[in-house]
């Protein structure tokens, strides 16, 4: 995920469901940002690590110096946010639940002031018009299709409700792949883009290295038509 030199973050595809080690050195070959979601998940109150913390930091510590590593997090306390940050070695933390602005910004105070994304739910363009002014604080706000429980549905919502201008960046996600984010960037020109389904496997637990390097390349070339 790291900072492009173009302000884009490229492509940073979504670990938390690949429990293989090896699979690491895939997310970052192909010369692109990237970013290592921790797997870690919480919801009502019910921790649910795909890993302990002493796993996910050596998994961290593969990491190269410029790729970011981003935390997931479903309605958890803050913290358990803030301890995993610290154990795990977190960069940002993107908060995907019914997190309230206050609540974010005491988890990110906890967790040493670090950056943190607000995921949007698109249910229609209210959802992100109203979020604007309450998150404004945040690094930026995730826009993902809506589906009854967290986390993503695979499937795109409608581009133009995005205006072209924000007061707080965005990253694109909901139903991207390597055919359509091309397509994407041109129509939102978004700081960054969230890829999940559109580069998994015949198991949502695995990622497939070639759609992998097939939407980072499609990342890379909308990037450098970008003026």
């Amino acid at each position: 995920m790291g900072r492009s030199g173009r302000g884009l973050r490229d492509a940073y595809p979504n670990q938390a469901g690949a429990p293989d080690e090896p699979q690491y050195g895939d997310y970052n070959a192909y010369g692109s940002d990237a970013a290592a979601y921790s797997g870690y998940y919480g919801a009502n109150g019910q921790q649910q690590q795909a890993r302990g913390a002493p796993r996910q930091a050596a998994l961290r510590r593969r990491l190269p110096s410029f790729v970011s590593a981003v935390g997931l997090f479903v309605n958890e306390t803050p913290q358990t946010v803030a301890s995993t940050a610290a154990s795990v070695g977190l960069d940002v933390l993107q908060l995907h639940g019914d997190e309230d602005p206050a609540e974010c910004a005491t988890i990110s105070q906890l967790a040493g002031g670090l950056p943190w994304w607000k995921a949007i739910r698109m249910k229609t363009q209210a959802d992100l018009l109203s979020s604007f002014g309450p998150f404004g604080a945040a690094e930026c706000l995730l826009l993902d299709s809506f589906s009854e429980g967290f986390g993503g549905s695979g499937k795109t919502f409608d581009w133009a409700w995005i205006p072209p201008q924000r007061p707080v960046r965005i990253v694109m996600s909901g139903g991207l792949d390597a055919r359509s984010v091309g397509d994407a960037i041109a129509a939102v020109r978004p700081f960054g883009v969230d890829v999940s389904s559109g580069i998994q496997g015949d198991s949502p637990r695995i990622k497939d290295p070639v759609r992998m390097e097939q939407f980072v390349n499609a990342v890379l070339a909308a990037d450098a038509g970008r003026p």
